[in-house]
């Protein structure tokens, strides 16, 4: 409703992880240089923490575009409520294989083809699992044994894990204590601090086309940064509903009386 009386071209505050919104705060910058790093080096295990809706699968995503794509063949599994065997499927799916191995060991087996096969051809290849929290622990632990593929020069595999921070619970469980000695990459992202949040809105309204106007009150500012506790989810929330607050009273200035609102709002959906 508020996009044309703006004069946006595109809404600034959708929660869709567009990497074209995507704002590198400090903590984002770093996570995405552990993420490069690790699979650059081959360091095998990966892994990225971060609560709800601090930009994980944004920053994914980001990370995924800045492969190269002549030289990194990637499998990207955003739903880990599967079986060993249908995980197996997941990531050979993902990596173009059309013909699939039935039982669990063949396909085991087909992946170590695959996997050699692309090396060979001097491809690298990286498994992105997201929300990995979520995965049993006799699936993380056929992952394991996936890290185990090599040549005598180097891993097969590189292998992302990213998810919540109960992640860092599962990981703990002393079943999986080898896959825990695996993991060599290690980052958790963290809330946005007040100026993150000041900049990270800032930097929305300028993408979607912002010519100066609307502007968010000082006042409004702090009580967004308050209200979403530094994540960028929430903050997209509560900006979407005070700019809708702001567009009724026709006025080209978001001010804390706008924001208290969509705090309310906000609230509500959550009783």
């Amino acid at each position: 409703m508020y996009q044309s009386f703006y004069g946006f071209k595109e809404m600034p505050f959708n929660i869709t992880p567009d990497p074209k919104f995507l704002y590198l705060s400090p903590t984002h910058q770093q996570a995405l240089q552990h993420l490069k790093f690790g699979v650059q080096e081959k360091k095998g295990f990966i892994v990225l923490v971060g609560e709800v809706g601090c930009g994980k699968t944004t920053l994914c995503r980001r990370f995924l575009s800045e492969l190269d794509p002549g030289r990194y063949d990637t499998a990207l599994i955003l739903n880990p409520r599967v079986t060993e065997t249908q995980m197996l499927k997941l990531i050979l799916t993902d990596l173009g294989e059309t013909k699939l191995a039935r039982s669990q060991v063949d396909l085991v087996a087909q992946m170590n083809r695959v996997l050699l096969e692309r090396i060979e051809q001097g491809r690298d290849i990286v498994l992105i699992i997201d929300e990995a929290q979520n995965l049993k622990v006799e699936v993380l632990e056929q992952i394991r044994l996936l890290s185990n593929l090599e040549t005598d020069k180097q891993k097969l595999l590189q292998i992302v894990l990213m998810g919540q921070p109960e992640l860092k619970e599962v990981l703990g469980r002393e079943e999986l204590r080898q896959l825990r000695q695996r993991i060599l990459v290690h980052y958790e992202l963290h809330a946005r601090s007040q100026p993150d949040v000041i900049h990270y809105i800032q930097h929305r309204l300028t993408l979607a086309g912002s010519m100066g106007a609307p502007t968010f009150t000082k006042w409004a500012l702090r009580a967004i940064h308050r209200g979403s506790r530094g994540i960028p989810r929430i903050v997209n929330n509560l900006c979407d509903k005070a700019l809708l607050a702001a567009f009724i009273r026709e006025s080209d200035e978001v001010n804390y009386w706008d924001v208290r609102r969509a705090l309310k709002d906000v609230a509500s959906l959550t009783d």
